[in-house]
């Protein structure tokens, strides 16, 4: 799943692959790169996924971790 969020506090809307619910989810400002987070409902993991655009906020993508 791949979100984009106009967000200035680089927090974003996720939906949990597992549980289906949607969860907001703070990308450090300087974050980037891949990272394991488990879901604050189910605690299921997730990889986590995090580009950088052109204006410096996150563009997140989101897939159950193995």
């Amino acid at each position: 799943m791949v979100l984009w969020s106009p967000a200035m506090d680089d927090s974003v809307q996720v939906q949990c692959p597992y549980c289906f619910e949607w969860v907001d989810l703070y990308i450090d400002p300087e974050q980037r790169g891949e990272m394991v987070q488990d879901c604050d409902v189910c605690c299921r993991p997730w990889r986590v996924l995090v580009r950088r655009r052109s204006d410096g906020s996150p563009a997140v993508t989101l897939d159950r971790a193995q």
